[in-house]
């Protein structure tokens, strides 16, 4: 990976380089890289800190690095630690205690990383009133929180934590970090999508599936929304994640949904089910654009993997294959643009799809009161692109344009973040 180091690892510097004002959140999906970058970084602050993952075997004994030599003694947290799973708030507090003293003895602070910190039942009010007491004490102590199930740490951030951290929200890999970092051609990136960890192995098609299956997809559904939020159905969830990954690109209302999914549930659900699917970081469902809120939310949604590795691995199809099936590809590259603008969209932009007496436009990217259509085409011929037209006659539009055959490259759109379509509009 030649040391790639993602550009979050910048923001994440400058933080650690300041007082400690607030807690650091970092979140994101299973392997996006929030451990790698955080190791990258610690190495670069000249904070002496320690690293302590909540669901390691044994972390009685964390290596303190400064970031500019090796380990330079261990944090001893407690002299003998219980089993993973019961790891609870006084283990957590003796942790905290032990970076405390750390930060006294130190002339430059300390950092302490807590990862997977949802793994620790009630941990927010426990961290709340740490963190509050080192404020109050004035304590040189950096504390950043790291958690591969966003929708858990939005809920403990949200009950307790208000006004007291900052997020540093990271996404699945971008076209031009896959490129940068693996080398990856457009085709690939379509095709094996944005996860760094198996792309060295993509050449070994059967072993990259497996990865795929064994260390993302159920460690996502089984250990970051089963085992954390109450699922009365897990069949369903299961299932419903399948059929999303296969019907990626396509819009399909709930009735639809339940009547292939063989599996008893409501249109209620599903709508809660995919919402947990999309925090974890695997699939969302896109909206119908609409003038009033309440007609965006009744629409049916058009289903979009978050990165296309979970739609190319539902598929069966080898990479070559995958190419040679146009309709499929097609999905396949509709998709990875929905991924795009999903993925690189902050939390002020909203991306839709929109349909109307079979005129259809693929996304729209909405920003305060501006918007930008985006029609994908993938196929030989550009074709005829009256959904834009009519979408353009229907609500203002700041910009519209065709992604691929007789337009914009696909290559060229994927290096484009979602916020710079608005650039000069």
């Amino acid at each position: 990976m030649r040391n790639f180091e993602r550009p979050h690892g910048k923001t994440l510097l400058s933080r650690l380089r300041e007082e400690p004002r607030w807690l650091i959140v970092v979140t994101g999906p299973r392997q996006c890289g929030k451990t790698t970058l955080v190791d990258q970084i610690l190495r670069k602050t000249e904070r002496p800190s320690a690293h302590v993952a909540v669901d390691a075997p044994d972390p009685a004994t964390v290596p303190i690095t400064t970031g500019f030599t090796d380990t330079v003694s261990p944090l001893t947290t407690s002299p003998s630690l219980p089993p993973v799973d019961q790891r609870d708030t006084r283990w957590l507090v003796r942790t905290w205690e032990a970076a405390r003293r750390e930060a006294r003895a130190s002339d430059r602070g300390f950092v302490l990383v807590l990862d997977e910190i949802q793994k620790i039942p009630n941990w927010s009010e426990t961290v709340k009133g740490l963190w509050d007491a080192d404020r109050l004490a004035g304590l040189p102590l950096h504390v950043v929180l790291l958690g591969s199930a966003p929708l858990l740490m939005q809920q403990g951030m949200s009950e307790s934590l208000a006004g007291r951290y900052e997020v540093i929200e990271m996404r699945h890999w971008s076209f031009e970090e896959m490129a940068a970092a693996f080398d990856f051609d457009l085709d690939r990136y379509i095709y094996f999508g944005g996860y760094p960890g198996p792309a060295p192995i993509i050449r070994d098609e059967s072993r990259w599936r497996s990865f795929i299956h064994s260390s993302l997809i159920e460690p996502n559904i089984e250990r970051d929304i089963l085992a954390l939020r109450r699922v009365d159905k897990p069949i369903l969830l299961k299932r419903l994640f399948g059929l999303g990954s296969w019907y990626s690109g396509q819009i399909l209302s709930y009735n639809k949904m339940l009547g292939q999914l063989d599996e008893a549930g409501n249109t209620t659900t599903l709508a809660r089910y995919l919402d947990l699917l999309s925090m974890a970081g695997l699939i969302t469902g896109l909206s119908k654009y609409a003038n009033r809120p309440h007609r965006r939310r009744a629409s049916s949604p058009k289903l979009n993997v978050l990165n296309t590795a979970l739609m190319s691995v539902h598929s069966d199809y080898t990479f070559e294959q995958a190419r040679a099936d146009r309709t499929f590809w097609g999905h396949l590259v509709e998709s990875a643009v929905g991924a795009h603008l999903v993925n690189t969209a902050s939390r002020e932009y909203r991306v839709y799809y929109w349909r109307d007496r079979g005129r259809e436009v693929d996304f729209v990217l909405e920003h305060g009161r501006k918007r930008v259509a985006f029609e994908v085409k993938s196929g030989r011929r550009r074709g005829n692109v009256s959904g834009l037209e009519a979408f353009r006659k229907s609500f203002p539009v700041n910009a519209s344009h065709v992604v691929g055959t007789g337009g914009i490259p696909v290559s060229e759109f994927l290096l484009t973040p979602a916020q710079e379509w608005f650039e000069g509009s």
